[in-house]
Formats: C-alpha cells, sequence, structure tokens
C-alpha cells in the first residue's frame, strides 16, 4: 500500500504524505456532500460529519509534525477513530435519505482506502519504534 509520497524521495512534512493528502480529499468531499443535507441538521449530522472529517488529516499532520514516532502512531490511532466515527455517520445519514447511495459509494470507498492506508502507515511506524 502506497502512503508516501509521490516520489521516491522521503516525505519532507506532512503535506508530502498520500494519505494526509487522501484526508483531505474525503474532507472536501464531505463539505460538498453536507451542504445538501436538510437545515434542521446543521448542527446535528453535518456538524459532527464536518468536525470528524476535518480530523482525520489534522491528526495526521499533528502526528507527523510531533517528530517523535511513538507520538506520531498514537496520532494515527485519533485519526482511525475519527475515522471510524465517520463511517458512522455517512451510513446513518444515506439509511435516513439525506444524500444518494451514488455520493455515499464514493464516500465510503475514499473512507475504506484511507482505513487501509492508515493501518499501514501504523504497522510501518510500529516496526521503526
Amino acid at each position: 500500500m502506497d502512503i508516501g509520497v509521490h516520489s521516491d524521495k522521503k516525505p519532507q512534512g506532512f503535506k508530502d504524505l498520500l494519505v494526509w493528502q487522501r484526508g483531505m480529499e474525503l474532507a472536501k468531499s464531505i463539505y460538498r456532500i453536507t451542504q445538501k443535507f436538510p437545515p434542521e441538521e446543521k448542527f446535528g449530522l453535518v456538524s459532527q460529519m464536518r468536525r470528524c472529517a476535518v480530523s482525520i488529516p489534522s491528526n495526521i499532520a499533528e502526528g507527523q509534525a510531533r517528530h517523535t514516532t511513538g507520538e506520531f502512531i498514537q496520532f494515527i490511532s485519533h485519526a482511525e477513530g475519527s475515522l471510524a466515527e465517520l463511517y458512522t455517520q455517512p451510513r446513518l445519514a444515506l439509511e435516513l435519505g439525506f444524500f444518494p447511495e451514488t455520493e455515499a459509494a464514493v464516500c465510503f470507498g475514499i473512507i475504506e482506502e484511507l482505513r487501509r492506508m492508515l493501518n499501514a502507515l501504523r504497522r510501518k511506524l510500529a516496526t521503526r519504534h
């Protein structure tokens, strides 16, 4: 699983990590999807889903910036927790009819890809720790 950078060079910062870049794509996708939710969900599912979506790349960035492997692993774990929450919330929104199945499929595809990427990154870091 490719979790590193777009080239053969070592990542210089979190912005070079493909897992962070995909996390940003997911966050933007969640923002676009939730714009269509009913107005009464602004402080419910919309707020919760956006908070979780932003938390994923934020935790990756903060963990990488800490410069210790143990802390990075801990923040990856936080990102994985937010990702698990974010799987649950769009599932509920889908069942409530807040967005179409086609958009949900794209969302769940990115979530699953990120889950695998975060898991692989955590395992890779743990072998160096």
